[in-house]
């Protein structure tokens, strides 16, 4: 694809380059998150990222890795909080998330895709600028209780770089990003890698065709979270509303489909969620959990 750049008036003296939309090829594009116990296992990791390098369509790895900072955070006297799944983000929980995700789970990954031949390049949200955000204000539960959840970040999928995002993806660097944004005031935010998975496939389907995956430790969505066989094959969100008034579904799983559905919602060409195991398969739409618009 012949390469065509235009510049912006305001950054003759700070050059940034951008796709214009004559390079709006409409190839596929893949979004895969990957979280869970998967990170935690070196053995899955490798496995993982064995058959991701292997992917010959561009791509983007998201990943998450709330259990190792959680562990190392113990070792250092920092006490995780967390608030309906979400992790409260003080001024010592930044500086832990931003070393644990930032460098110890995102260089490492980076490192092993290397090894394997695939040239990915480890990021966050400020590298770039590829992800700004905004702080999180304070939330009133249903209790009545305010809840400050500190150094947290909300993505609009507006304010994504995508100029950015392109110069990665179109010159075949393979981003890795770790869930860290920043609020262009000089302070990281750690924001969840499923959302930030989500608001990224939606900023990019303007310009590709966007292919999601949630990758864990499960075989998609279950009725059953005792069961592997329980997988529900395509869920549609008048069902999804229904296996969670019923609370037939693991409260875990609800944050990941809530994204799922925010995806395909926004135009996603396909998102699904699914086991790590099966990342081939789950790229050609066989076998997990498809959400259906």
């Amino acid at each position: 694809m012949k390469e065509c750049f235009v510049m912006k008036e305001d950054e003759k003296k700070n050059p940034v380059f951008f796709s214009s939309p004559l390079e709006r090829s409409g190839e596929a594009l893949f979004i895969i998150k990957i979280g869970g116990n998967v990170i935690d296992d070196e053995s899955n990791l490798y496995s993982f990222l064995k058959s991701f390098a292997s992917i010959k369509e561009k791509k983007i790895l998201v990943h998450g890795g709330g259990k190792i900072a959680t562990t190392i955070g113990n070792k250092l006297g920092i006490e995780s909080k967390y608030i309906d799944g979400r992790r409260i983000t003080d001024d010592e929980t930044i500086d832990l998330v931003t070393m644990v995700y930032g460098g110890l789970i995102n260089k490492k990954i980076v490192a092993i895709l290397q090894s394997l031949k695939c040239n990915a390049i480890g990021l966050s949200g400020a590298d770039g600028n590829l992800i700004p955000a905004t702080k999180r204000g304070n939330k009133t539960l249903l209790s009545g209780e305010a809840i400050n959840y500190g150094w947290v970040g909300d993505i609009n999928p507006d304010n994504i770089n995508t100029s950015s995002w392109q110069l990665f993806i179109n010159n075949n660097l393979i981003p890795v990003i770790a869930p860290l944004t920043h609020d262009e005031q000089g302070h990281i935010l750690n924001t969840n890698a499923d959302t930030m998975a989500s608001v990224l496939s939606i900023a990019l389907s303007k310009w590709y065709h966007v292919h999601l995956i949630y990758c864990f430790e499960k075989n998609g969505v279950l009725t059953n979270i005792h069961d592997e066989t329980s997988v529900i094959s395509e869920l549609h969100e008048k069902f999804y509303n229904q296996l969670k008034q019923d609370k037939k579904l693991f409260a875990g799983i609800l944050p990941k489909i809530d994204n799922a559905f925010n995806a395909i919602n926004r135009g996603i060409t396909n998102v699904v969620i699914g086991n790590s195991d099966n990342l081939l398969q789950l790229i050609n739409e066989e076998g997990g959990t498809k959400i259906i618009a």
